[in-house]
């Protein structure tokens, strides 16, 4: 009888140390993704935001397009040249900057945050509340390199919905909100 159980517990003890393997793989794999999604990807000039923050250059001077389409967008070249055809012209990555303005070559620059691509995202609704980028963004103009400091997952925005005016919380919580 003994020999019965023992041959009936190796199974249930194999079931439970594979379902334990399975869960702490999956706990690794969920952490490794959190943790890639908030690495800052490298980019192609060494580019500051602080520096440009503490001379008091604002984030829709390079980003003008959250005012007026879906997306922020990446500054072009152009936008970049304006400023630095004189200025700080001897710094070694507004010469990288200057070579592909020469080039006619737009910057490959790496987007440091992206939704996800079934979730619908405006900045313009979010700037009509008067809703500044740190909320979202995180004190870029504090950072030398760029990376995103939060997840914004859909719990993460369905919770900023939520504390919104009463009368507002229906549409802002209504699944096509986000998800058109």
């Amino acid at each position: 009888m003994t020999e019965k159980n023992a041959s009936r517990r190796i199974p249930r003890i194999t079931y439970f140390v594979f379902l334990v393997v399975v869960i702490a793989l999956l706990l690794v794999m969920v952490l490794l993704s959190q943790r890639a999604t908030q690495a800052a990807p490298s980019q192609p000039i060494d580019f500051s935001h602080q520096r440009h923050d503490e001379i008091g250059i604002e984030c829709l001077y390079c980003h003008p397009n959250a005012l007026r389409s879906d997306f922020a967008g990446i500054p072009s070249v152009q936008t970049c040249v304006g400023c630095h055809q004189i200025i700080a012209t001897d710094k070694e990555e507004i010469q990288v900057l200057l070579a592909y303005w020469d080039r006619e070559e737009p910057i490959p620059w790496q987007p440091v945050v992206q939704m996800a691509d079934h979730v619908f995202f405006s900045h313009q609704p979010h700037l009509s509340a008067s809703i500044n980028c740190e909320t979202c963004h995180g004190d870029v103009g504090e950072m030398t390199t760029v990376r995103p400091e939060i997840n914004m997952d859909m719990g993460w925005c369905l919770d900023c919905h939520l504390e919104q005016p009463e009368e507002k919380v229906a549409r802002l919580t209504d699944c096509m909100a986000c998800h058109e």
